[in-house]
């Protein structure tokens, strides 16, 4: 990673993981590193119609229930809406992105959780190509431990209240991914924040210095 070309940094997570705080931790990081903020990104969500795509998924529809392959797609239209029209235009003008969520999301929650791995290879392919981010930083976390912590911030939407087992299935996916990608780094998301943060940083300034 040079100071000259835009990178693609993204955090993952499972619900409760504390992404919010590593985003805003990694954005002044970044900022520091490369003497300007980097442009940030959520998923689904970050453009005009893909924020309606983001209301579709996250809210249940009484009556109409959103069944697992339609949430598949419609994530897909929502990324690559933003892969399209803010991503690449940021990074082909050599500006940094930070996002929150991307296509581990998929394979972790509709592949893994969902079972649709086939779905999620091929329409990755079709949407993506080999466009890759850079650097993840998966915050690793027990679904159960990560749940209360949602649950302490207010009502759940529709996807965190699947079933234990789904977001069980979601982190073992996250955890396999990682060990086939040196791109992922994986940070334990149990510690208390001060610690996760100082993991964070400590990678993070590990990549930089290894990519001058």
């Amino acid at each position: 990673m040079t100071h000259a070309a835009g990178k693609f940094i993204v955090i993952e997570g499972l619900e409760g993981a504390g992404k919010s705080s590593a985003v805003a931790l990694v954005k002044d990081l970044i900022a520091k590193h490369t003497g300007q903020a980097p442009l940030c990104t959520r998923e689904p969500g970050g453009t005009p119609l893909a924020e309606k795509i983001r209301d579709l998924v996250k809210n249940a529809e009484p009556g109409d229930p959103l069944c697992d392959e339609a949430e598949c797609l419609l994530f897909y239209a929502a990324r690559a809406q933003l892969v399209a029209n803010v991503i690449k235009p940021a990074l082909a003008i050599g500006q940094w992105v930070l996002g929150d969520r991307h296509n581990l999301s998929s394979i972790a929650y509709q592949g893994g959780g969902r079972g649709l791995m086939h779905l999620v290879t091929r329409i990755s392919e079709i949407t993506l190509g080999d466009f890759k981010p850079d650097l993840t930083l998966y915050l690793d976390i027990d679904p159960l431990i990560g749940l209360e912590r949602a649950a302490r911030r207010g009502e759940l939407d529709r996807i965190e209240q699947q079933e234990i087992d789904f977001f069980q299935r979601a982190r073992a996916t996250f955890l396999a991914a990682a060990q086939q990608d040196e791109r992922i780094l994986v940070i334990d998301a149990s510690k208390p924040m001060a610690e996760v943060h100082q993991d964070i940083s400590a990678r993070l300034q590990e990549a930089f210095v290894e990519a001058d």
